[in-house]
């Protein structure tokens, strides 16, 4: 081995024929060579080229800061542009975009905007559905998009004894409606408030009815209906007069589009019975049109 270390010297040497590290290798070298290998511990090659050296200040050529003052202004000389060269236009100098551009742009980018309007002439719910697929989010159940607008009239908390002792659960009251003569009554009860808020709006929906109304957005007559200890009464109204009514008749009087009428709760003050007494009360009108029809006489010779 210190014959090929004492091979190896003249490459080490011709490096940097005047460097410090050098000499010390050569020095090792020389002193490894002469000892006997039965006198020295062994050492492996990587281990006797590791030598701790440090920069000296002399050794750093310092004579580029002798003439800079950093607090001295230096002048920005750029070079000259080459024969031929058109510099490119500014950003705000091009032609404006319009809105229709913007918005085409963006939908390229993330999707449909919010307002659900496609420029592209995608479809916003295949491309939700997408969305929801590939996300990382929690999957929560969407809203029927079915054209009827859910509204809860009461949410109570029940309880039902059995031998084990009291199952607590909750009750929930839900009008929907799609405020063109379509509206639905519905009661559902669960373990959660959600839970029953579903329920009930799945059973409103089973139960729609529709509500006769004249051109005015009105009743075309008076009506009473009771369900249980409740008791309506429903009277139209003229125009801009409004929905007078309070309680869960209101509601369901809002929700099937009527903008014009007069309602009165008689007699119990609850909820799911108010309510339902309301539909009765709207289930015995009758259009004009359809009584003419079954007298077979025409509608003018109704009020004779």
């Amino acid at each position: 081995m210190a014959t090929a270390m004492a091979a190896a010297l003249p490459f080490f040497s011709s490096l940097t024929p005047h460097n410090p590290l050098t000499s010390r290798l050569s020095l090792l070298f020389s002193t490894s060579s002469k000892s006997s290998p039965s006198s020295r511990p062994f050492l492996s090659l990587s281990s006797r080229l590791v030598l701790r050296t440090r920069a000296k200040p002399s050794d750093v050529d310092t004579s580029f800061f002798d003439n800079f003052d950093p607090e001295d202004e230096i002048p920005f000389d750029p070079p000259t542009a080459p024969e031929g060269f058109v510099p490119p236009p500014s950003f705000d100098e091009g032609p404006e975009e319009t809105e229709d551009d913007v918005a085409a742009a963006y939908e390229e980018l993330y999707g449909p905007g919010y307002s659900g309007v496609s420029v592209l002439g995608n479809d916003i719910y295949v491309m939700d559905s997408k969305v929801k697929k590939t996300s990382a989010f929690e999957k929560t159940e969407d809203k029927v998009r079915d054209g009827f607008e859910e509204r809860v009239v009461q949410v109570r908390r029940v309880t039902k004894v059995v031998k084990g002792g009291k199952q607590l659960h909750f009750r929930a009251v839900v009008v929907v409606g799609d405020k063109q003569g379509q509206v639905g009554v519905g009661v559902g009860k669960a373990t959660e408030v959600i839970a029953a808020v579903q329920k009930s709006a799945v059973n409103a929906r089973r139960n729609l009815i529709t509500v006769p109304m004249t051109k005015y957005l009105t009743f075309p007559h008076r009506s009473e209906g009771d369900y249980g200890a409740a008791k309506v009464m429903l009277r139209p109204a003229s125009p801009g007069t409004g929905v007078i009514a309070g309680g869960a008749v209101r509601i369901v009087l809002e929700l099937a589009g009527v903008e014009n009428a007069l309602g009165k709760q008689i007699g119990s003050k609850n909820a799911l019975n108010n309510a339902r007494a309301t539909v009765v009360a709207v289930q015995k009108m009758r259009q004009f049109r359809d009584v003419a029809r079954e007298r077979g006489i025409p509608m003018e010779e109704l009020w004779k």
